[in-house]
């Protein structure tokens, strides 16, 4: 059983920072409404973190 976060883009990331849209596009997210399952790991936590307020994130376990 792996340990996955679902990440669905609710908010759009024009006017946002550069850096914020890179973080967005490196996670799989282009589009408003868009979900990704992702491994929960420290890196996609602090990915997750940088963007919170622009994402919706629910814990997902595969098994």
């Amino acid at each position: 059983m792996t340990n996955r976060v679902k990440v669905t883009l609710v908010k759009s990331s024009i006017g946002r920072p550069e850096k914020q849209r890179r973080i967005l596009q490196g996670m799989g997210l282009g589009r408003v409404g868009k979900t990704v399952y992702l491994q929960n790991t420290p890196e996609i936590n602090g990915m997750i973190r940088k963007v919170g307020h622009l994402v919706a994130v629910e814990e997902y376990n595969e098994g």
